[in-house]
């Protein structure tokens, strides 16, 4: 390597021996490929389960963040390498569509990529190994809708989704408080449901946290809950069967377009002038009270004059309110957002049963409640922690609970968790490989073996022999043909998933299945890698 300079001086270098250098190609290209896909997933495979471990991610500003979620993990992480970059694709992918089995997805993914480097070992084209995947995962989906199993529920009865969100966050930092929290979102969701259509809008909740408390405090409110407080400390902390203005116009007088100066040479022409500034806040204020408003929800701010005037006509207000918190709000409350002061009408007020204030601890931190509204179609959860740290990690896994939620409401079928679909899914896709008489039948062994790897990776975690664990457990189904025995991760005393209450979503499972082997495929036909530079 030489240093050089153009014309300009500005400075260059020269490498030497670069025409020797060679690009990969074939078979070379799809191993480094292949190792790129493994790097991925054996960062999340320890992560995997109710005993996996977290993870300690330091961003590029120094803010740390610790978590076990997979789709957190690699969107944090700075990954260079193309390969990688569609690990990290198919963790979002899994978590947009589902919400659910982010790390489960790269790590099943990781297993048939290491299945598939044997089967390029012993002379078997990628495109036949290729194609023996994809007919083994029509295999494998097939037989979760097989051994899926339906579940009733309704507003009432809510426990079979409670039992499935408690799975999900089994496996977070928040497990202590899994039970609350599982019901916390089962509530929340069900309250934004519409059970005719199957369908759920989760923008209709908002999840708030505020640094202080502890866990168990975390609470669902029906309503909206807006970190502001009263614009006036003297204002009413509580207000009954509040008709609510929502504004998005200031409580100011009007602005010219045009640029004008003033001249105020004489004490009368300030005098005039501030009558007719007070004037102005006077039939503002006055506007909302003959509509009938008891609380005015302002998007700006207003000074301290027109404050001073509301706090003196009894009207208390609230100031500086975002958008999406707004339209929110006049979701909540059946209000509409006004404009101008001159639409204002009693038709367009919002309507609450109750607005209170509240304060938290020592430090004078104050946010409203609005609840009661007229459509509790809007909830809000209100997460305390010790920590800001432990407030995200609990916003990720509340998310994720509500997307599970909301799957089981799509779709009633659920399969048993513990590795125990993935090991049924195995012996199924094994026996079906006979069938095929090509070389695919090798392909189709290895994907069963690589369906292994999840019930395997349990086991490792939670400090359990793996191979003997997963041979027991594999026997145990074949022997009494049920589909229902997985991986004891908790040390429970059964491998019965039934009997601990261990479920996951039908759709989440399918999907992971499909979305690992597509990923697998788009690798195994990659065979040559050029740079920009090379075109």
């Amino acid at each position: 390597m030489a240093l050089a300079f153009d014309e300009f001086g500005r400075p260059f270098i020269i490498l030497r021996e670069q025409d020797q250098k060679t690009r990969l190609r074939g078979i070379d290209a799809q191993k480094a490929n292949i190792a790129a896909g493994k790097a991925v997933a054996r960062i999340l495979r320890s992560s995997l389960g109710p005993k996996g471990m977290d993870k300690m991610l330091q961003g590029p500003d120094g803010d740390v963040t610790i978590t076990n979620d997979g789709a957190t993990i690699l969107e944090q992480m700075d990954v260079d390498n193309q390969i990688a970059k569609l690990m990290v694709e198919l963790s979002r992918s899994q978590d947009y569509e589902i919400g659910d089995g982010t790390t489960g997805v790269v790590v099943m993914a990781g297993a048939l990529l290491e299945q598939a480097e044997r089967q390029l070992d012993r002379g078997i084209h990628p495109i036949r190994i290729a194609e023996g995947y994809e007919m083994a995962s029509r295999v494998a989906v097939e037989h979760l809708e097989r051994i899926a199993q339906k579940f009733e529920f309704d507003v009432n009865n809510f426990e079979p989704l409670v039992q499935t969100c408690m799975t999900t966050l089994s496996s977070k930092i928040v497990n202590r408080c899994k039970r609350s929290l599982a019901e916390i979102a089962v509530k929340a969701v069900l309250a934004v449901a519409d059970l005719e259509r199957k369908d759920v809008n989760l923008d209709l909740i908002k999840v708030e946290g505020k640094v202080g408390g502890k866990l168990e405090d975390t609470e669902l409110i029906y309503g909206i809950l807006v970190d502001k407080d009263m614009s006036h400390p003297q204002m009413p902390k509580q207000i009954e069967d509040a008709h609510i203005a929502i504004l998005t116009c200031p409580f100011e007088p009007p602005k010219p377009k045009t640029k004008h100066k003033v001249d105020i040479d004489t004490v009368e022409k300030f005098e005039t002038l501030r009558k007719q500034e007070q004037q102005y806040f006077d039939e503002m204020v006055q506007k909302c009270k003959d509509v009938g408003a008891t609380l005015v929800i302002c998007q700006w701010g207003f000074d301290d004059e027109a404050n001073h005037l509301l706090m003196h006509r009894n009207l208390p207000a609230v100031r500086w309110v975002g958008g999406v918190e707004l339209e929110l709000i006049a979701i909540a409350t059946g209000g509409r957002i006004v404009p101008r002061f001159q639409e204002l009408t009693p038709e367009k007020l919002g309507k609450a049963g109750l607005v209170r204030e509240k304060s938290f601890g020592t430090t004078k931190e104050r946010m409203l409640y609005i609840e009661h509204c007229a459509n509790s179609r809007a909830v809000t959860v209100f997460i305390r922690g010790g920590n800001k740290m432990m407030i995200e990690e609990t916003k990720r896994s509340i998310h994720d609970a509500l997307c599970v939620a909301r799957n089981l409401i799509r779709n009633k079928s659920i399969v048993y968790g513990g590795g125990a679909a993935e090991i049924a899914c195995s012996l199924a896709v094994e026996a079906a490989a006979d069938k095929y008489p090509g070389v695919e039948q090798y392909a189709i062994r290895a994907f069963a073996e690589a369906l292994d790897s999840v019930p395997m990776a349990l086991a490792e975690n939670s400090g359990l022999q793996p191979i003997e664990t997963l041979s027991a457990v594999k026997s145990q189904q074949i022997k009494e043909n049920i589909p229902f025995y997985g991986i004891d991760c908790n040390d429970v005393g059964t491998n019965d998933m039934r009997e601990q209450n261990v479920f996951e979503t039908l759709i989440g499972k399918q999907q992971q299945i499909l979305l690992a082997t597509q990923v697998v495929k788009m690798i195994l036909k990659i065979d040559d890698v050029i740079s920009p530079s090379e075109y």
